[in-house]
């Protein structure tokens, strides 16, 4: 398949969005005057979707050099041609989304030139939107013993995770006192190593008596979109 490069009169793609309902995924755009087909594309964003717990696969959250950038072209096995009637008919494009993290859909005006049909590529991602799927379930536990006669106490951080995960991704937080409500709510510990898919005992650590520990994600934007953070 070749592409080439928006120019002035060139057929684009403009006004690109996408609707999520449960599983599936509905691409809408203006289509430009003239262009009765496009090709569509779509491009896995994070490391594990539908693989995400195969053995050896890179954890979830890291970079995964193997994968294509959102602005790398597709191969013609990747793309589907979608007409205008088609488009019509289901009211836009619809796609089930699986597996979990997000995806990339590109949509590229079809045109023809000198006999054969060319994608047109647009600037600045104009024709692509992003969207999630479904965010992996992270669990943890965290058990307490309290020594009798000491001025501290013990605690143990168990994580249950449904795919291998980066490093991070994760943190534990001290507070005195109370709980802690967020990573700035005490003393931050991010984990520095990645965890594999299941369950995890972490080595116990020693904290005050008054001292309370409680998992969150470094960066809650971010890592939110991927990832369900949920206690036992």
């Amino acid at each position: 398949m070749r592409y080439i490069e928006a120019e002035p009169g060139t057929p684009v793609i403009r006004e690109l969005t996408r609707r999520v309902s449960g599983d599936v995924c509905t691409l809408q755009w203006h289509w430009p005057t003239g262009t009765d087909s496009v090709y569509i594309g779509r491009r896995a964003l994070d490391a594990h979707h539908t693989e995400g717990a195969k053995a050896g696969a890179p954890p979830y959250g890291a970079a995964d050099p193997a994968m294509g950038g959102i602005n790398e072209d597709f191969d013609a096995s990747e793309l589907k041609l979608y007409t205008r009637e088609e488009y019509k008919a289901s009211g836009g494009y619809r796609d089930r989304l699986d597996g979990i993290g997000r995806y990339a859909y590109t949509v590229y005006a079809a045109m023809p030139l000198s006999g054969e049909t060319v994608l047109v590529r647009q600037p600045r991602n104009e024709n692509t939107v992003e969207t999630p799927a479904g965010r992996a379930k992270i669990r943890y536990a965290i058990r307490e013993k309290k020594p009798l006669l000491r001025a501290y106490k013990t605690v143990r951080i168990e994580l249950s995770c449904e795919v291998p995960l980066g490093e991070g991704v994760l943190c534990y937080v001290k507070k005195s006192g109370a709980y802690p409500t967020g990573p700035q709510d005490g003393t931050v510990y991010p984990f520095a190593a990645p965890f594999p898919a299941g369950r995890t005992s972490l080595p116990e650590i020693e904290v005050g008596k008054n001292d309370y520990v409680r998992v969150f994600f470094t960066d809650g934007k971010k890592y939110g979109q991927l990832y369900e953070l949920l206690p036992e």
